[in-house]
C-alpha cells in the first residue's frame, strides 16, 4: 500500500545511482508519497530518486539530509515498484540500474509550461545550403513531428542560426506548443476490417479474456498473412472499451510506420510511440501521459514495458520469437517473459503473437499454462507459398558466384510479369572476410576478436561486434603487398553487385540495417519498395519481420544452411522460424508464392520440416531433444561472462570462481568452464565465460547470489549474469 510520510520522517529514498541499497533522508516540507519522484542530495550532486517506503534508521538521526523536492510526476505505483523488484531478483540485476529503466524520461522534473517547437513548413528556401538541406531532411525523416531548437539543431548536426533563417523563409514552422498534451482519443467502435469466420472467432476469445480484467497469456499463432494484426487489433478494441490501457510491442522499429497506418485505420487517430526513432521531446510526452491516463495505447520498444501505465490491460508482443526483444547489453532481460510478469502483477491479458512461436511459448501451451488460438489459412485470396530447395551441389555455379541457375531464371519469370522478387542473405556488408591473397593474413578489428566486413557502400571497413571502422587498406597490414586484398564469401552487398550483372535492367533495393542513417529513412525505403518501387529486393533478416510487399512472388534464400552451423542449443530453432518468415514475405496478396532455399543439405531434418511446413513435428521433435539434454525450456542456463583489459587477470579470478562452486553444487547445478568468449575479445577487454545449467525447480538464481558474494572483484574487471542466455558469443 502507498502510505503518506509528514515532514520531517524518515524515508527511504532508492536512486538511480550505483549503490547497493536505498538511502535514508527526511521527507520534505509538506510530506510525500510512497512512490513519488523526488530529487535528493548526494555528496556534492542532486540526483533522481523513488520514494521506496520507510528509512530504516539505526544511526545518528541527526546527519540524515532532507529531500530537495517532490517532483511533478505520477507517483510510482505498487504494482510498478513490485514488478521491478521481481524483475531484479529474477535477472540478478542491481535495483538502481532497474530503476533507471523505468525513469527514462527526459525532463522528468521539469514542471509543465507552453514551449517552443518547430516542424516543417510549407515554404522553399530561396536557396538550399548543406546545412539547410540537413534540416529539413531530418524533419521529413521524423515524418512531422515537432523539435525543441535544440533537438533540431542536435539531430541536423547545424547551429540554431541555420533553423532560424529557416523559419523567416517559411521552410520551418515555429510555434509555442503546450507541454506533455493527452494524446487524441482513440475509438474502439469505429468499424474495423471484415474478418473471416476464422478471425472472428480468435478476436471474440480474446476481447473476453481482456474483459475478464484478469491474468492470463495466449499465444496467436498464425501462418504469415493470417491476419493476426486484426485480430490482437479487436484484443485492443475490447481492452479500450474497458477504458483500460494497452501495449504494443514489436521487433524492430522499421515495422512501426506500417502497423501505426493500420492502427490509425482501425481507431481513427494514432497512438503514443515509444522507441528510438521518436524525439526526446515526444518521449517525455509518452511517458508522462501514460502515467496520467492520457494515453491509452502504446506502441513500442521492449522498453516500453517499463513505461508507468497507470491501468495496464493488455500486452501485445508481436512476432514473440524475435532474439530482438532479449536485451544482452546492460539489464539483460528478455520483454517476452517480462511482459508476462508485469500482466500477472496488474491483471493484464499477454497476446504472443507469431508465425513460428518460441519453443519457450509452445512448451507453455503444452504444460497447459497459456492458451492457444490458431489461424491456419491466409487472408483473402492468399495463399501460401510453394516451397522448394534447391540442391546446389546439382547446380552449375561458377566460384565466386552465389546466385543458382534455377534461382536466376525464377527471379527473369519475375521481371517479365512486373513481380517482385526477394533474395535474402542474413549477412551485412559486402564480404564477412577481407584476405590477402599474398600471405593469407585477414583483417581483424583492433579491439575485438573479430574479422572486420567490407561494407562498399560506405567504403569503409566495419567491426560488426564494436562498431569500430577503417579505410579498406591499399595494401595488405601485413606483408604490405599492394592490390592483394580480396574479398572472401558474400554478404548483401556483394550480393547487390551480383544481381545487378544478371539483372542489368532490373531495378535493385538493399534493406540491411546499416545501409540508413535513421529509422525514419529505412521506413520511406520499405514503403517505396511496398508500392513497386524496386524489382529485386536484396536484404537480410530485417526483411523476414513483418513486412508485406504485395508485388512480392519469389523469395530465394541465398545460404539457407548458415545458421545451422554452430553450437546454439538454438540454431534448429532459429533457421527454421527465419526461414519460415522470409518465405511468407511471398504470395501475400492475390498472386501464388514460390520461395527457393539453396541448400548443400537437403536431407537435413530442419531443411526438411521446414519445406514440409509441419510445424508440430518440427516442435515435438525439437523439444524432445531439448528435454533429454534438459535444457531450455524443460531446464534452467545461466551464462556468466568475466571481462577484463588484462587477459591474465580475468582468467585466473574464472578459475578461483570455478573452484568455489559449492553454491552452485548444493542444488545439483552443473559448471562448464572457464573458457575463452567464442568472441574473446570486445573493445579491448579480454572475455571468459562460464555456462551453468540446472533442473528446471532449482533455486538457480539465490545459488548464484550466494555463490558470486564470496569473491571481491577488481574494480577493472566486469561481471555480467545472463539468465536464460539467448546468444553464447
Amino acid at each position: 500500500m502507498q502510505g503518506f510520510f509528514d515532514e520531517g520522517d524518515l524515508i527511504a529514498v532508492m536512486t538511480t545511482q550505483p549503490l547497493d541499497r536505498a538511502l535514508d533522508y527526511r521527507a520534505p516540507e509538506g510530506g510525500c508519497m510512497t512512490g513519488a519522484f523526488v530529487e535528493v542530495p548526494l555528496g556534492p550532486r542532486k540526483v533522481l530518486g523513488v520514494v521506496w517506503g520507510r528509512g530504516e534508521g539505526g544511526y545518528d538521526l541527526a546527519k540524515v539530509r532532507r529531500v530537495i523536492r517532490v517532483l511533478d510526476a505520477v507517483s510510482m505505483r505498487d504494482e510498478m515498484q513490485q514488478f521491478l523488484r521481481r524483475a531484479a531478483d529474477y535477472t540478478l540485476t542491481p535495483m538502481p540500474a532497474m530503476l533507471r529503466l523505468a525513469t527514462r524520461s527526459p525532463g522528468l522534473g521539469d514542471p509543465p509550461s507552453m514551449r517552443v517547437v518547430y516542424r516543417l513548413g510549407d515554404a522553399a528556401p530561396d536557396r538550399m545550403t548543406d546545412a539547410r538541406a540537413k534540416v529539413l531532411e531530418v524533419l521529413r525523416d521524423y515524418g512531422g513531428l515537432a523539435f525543441t531548437l535544440k533537438e533540431l539543431a542536435d539531430s541536423a548536426g547545424v547551429t540554431s542560426s541555420v533553423i532560424k533563417g529557416l523559419v523567416k523563409q517559411g521552410a520551418v514552422v515555429e510555434q509555442e506548443s503546450p507541454r506533455d498534451t493527452p494524446y487524441p482519443r482513440l475509438d474502439p467502435d469505429r468499424p474495423g476490417h471484415d474478418l473471416t469466420d476464422d478471425q472472428a472467432a480468435a478476436a471474440a476469445q480474446l476481447a473476453q479474456a481482456v474483459t475478464a480484467a484478469t491474468y492470463g497469456t495466449t499465444m496467436l499463432r498464425g501462418v504469415t498473412g493470417s491476419g493476426k494484426t486484426e485480430v490482437y487489433l479487436e484484443a485492443v478494441a475490447a481492452c479500450l472499451r474497458a477504458g483500460r490501457q494497452a501495449l504494443v510491442l514489436l521487433p524492430e522499429i522499421a515495422l512501426t510506420s506500417e502497423f501505426l497506418t493500420r492502427v490509425q485505420e482501425r481507431f481513427g487517430v494514432l497512438p503514443a510511440e515509444w522507441h528510438s526513432g521518436v524525439t526526446m521531446t515526444e518521449r517525455r510526452r509518452c511517458w508522462r501521459m501514460v502515467g496520467e491516463g492520457g494515453a491509452q495505447m502504446v506502441v513500442g520498444a521492449r522498453s516500453a514495458l517499463f513505461l508507468p501505465f497507470r491501468d495496464l490491460g493488455l500486452i501485445v508482443v508481436d512476432e514473440e520469437h524475435d532474439t530482438s526483444y532479449k536485451q544482452e547489453d546492460g539489464v539483460l532481460y528478455n520483454a517476452r517473459d517480462m511482459a508476462v510478469l508485469r500482466a500477472s502483477l496488474c491483471s493484464a491479458h499477454v497476446v504472443l503473437a507469431s508465425a513460428t512461436p518460441s519453443l519457450e511459448t509452445w512448451a507453455n501451451v503444452e504444460a497447459g499454462k497459456y492458451a492457444r488460438l490458431d489461424l491456419t489459412s491466409r487472408f483473402g485470396a492468399a495463399i501460401m507459398p510453394e516451397m522448394r530447395a534447391v540442391d546446389m551441389r546439382a547446380e552449375d555455379l561458377p566460384g565466386g558466384k552465389w546466385i543458382s541457375p534455377t534461382l536466376a531464371q525464377g527471379v527473369m519469370k519475375r521481371l517479365e510479369t512486373g513481380e517482385q522478387s526477394l533474395l535474402f542473405l542474413n549477412r551485412r556488408g559486402y564480404a564477412p572476410i577481407t584476405l590477402c591473397r599474398a600471405c593469407g593474413h585477414q583483417i581483424g578489428c583492433d579491439h575485438c576478436d573479430a574479422r572486420m566486413v567490407e561494407h562498399r557502400f560506405l567504403k569503409r571497413l566495419v567491426c560488426h561486434q564494436c562498431g569500430e571502422t577503417k579505410p579498406m587498406p591499399e595494401k595488405c597490414p601485413n606483408c604490405e603487398a599492394e592490390d592483394r586484398m580480396s574479398p572472401v564469401g558474400p554478404g548483401v552487398e556483394r550480393l547487390a553487385e551480383e544481381a545487378t550483372a544478371l539483372f542489368p535492367d532490373a531495378r535493385i533495393a538493399v534493406l540491411s540495417s546499416d545501409l540508413f542513417g535513421s529509422a525514419r529513412a529505412m521506413k520511406q525505403q520499405i514503403e517505396q519498395i511496398a508500392a513497386g518501387g524496386a524489382d529485386i529486393i536484396i536484404g537480410t533478416q530485417l526483411v523476414a519481420k513483418g513486412h508485406n510487399f504485395p508485388l512480392l512472388t519469389l523469395v530465394g534464400v541465398i545460404d539457407a544452411d548458415l545458421g545451422l552451423q554452430g553450437s546454439d542449443l538454438r540454431a534448429a530453432e532459429r533457421t527454421f522460424q527465419l526461414m519460415r518468415q522470409v518465405a511468407g514475405r511471398a504470395g501475400r496478396a492475390d498472386k501464388p508464392g514460390t520461395a527457393l532455399l539453396q541448400t548443400y543439405q537437403p536431407e537435413h531434418p530442419v531443411i526438411r520440416a521446414i519445406l514440409a511446413g509441419d510445424e508440430e513435428r518440427f516442435w515435438s521433435a525439437e523439444a524432445a531433444e531439448r528435454r533429454h539434454a534438459g535444457v531450455p525450456p524443460y531446464g534452467r542456463m545461466a551464462g556468466i561472462i568475466l571481462s577484463s583489459p588484462n587477459v591474465q587477470q580475468v582468467f585466473d579470478v574464472a578459475a578461483d570462481m570455478a573452484r568455489r562452486d559449492q553454491p552452485l553444487r548444493r542444488i545439483g547445478a552443473q559448471l562448464f568452464g572457464p573458457a575463452p568468449a567464442p568472441i574473446a575479445r570486445i573493445r579491448g577487454r579480454h572475455r571468459v565465460r562460464l555456462l551453468i545449467k540446472a533442473d528446471k525447480a532449482a533455486p538457480l538464481q539465490a545459488a548464484l547470489a550466494e555463490w558470486v558474494a564470496q569473491f571481491r572483484l577488481p574494480s577493472s574487471l566486469r561481471l555480467s549474469i545472463d539468465i536464460d542466455p539467448q546468444s553464447f558469443y
